[in-house]
């Protein structure tokens, strides 16, 4: 899935930029902008179109970047992510 950014989040990109959110590096990007520096419709617009385990999945390899504050919110909100899930062996 690809989608334009916003000047607001993206200054450091040239307008009309596209990412790839099926791109690891794109998804990881497009996330930490968003919860670095979004409002709240823009985390809700990302949840409109990155998953649950994507999310969950790019956070846990964006998430030593995010300011603390910010890292503190989401770790809490997902708990410890990098604790075995009842599914996984």
């Amino acid at each position: 899935m690809e989608t334009t950014v916003q000047k607001n989040l993206f200054w450091f990109l040239k307008d009309n930029t596209r990412l790839d959110l099926s791109k690891k590096a794109h998804r990881d990007m497009y996330i930490q902008q968003v919860l670095s520096r979004g409002r709240t419709a823009d985390v809700q617009e990302l949840f409109k179109v990155i998953g649950p385990s994507d999310f969950k999945d790019s956070f846990g390899r964006i998430q030593k970047f995010l300011p603390k504050e910010v890292r503190r919110v989401w770790e809490e909100w997902l708990g410890d992510i990098n604790r075995p899930t009842e599914r996984d062996p």
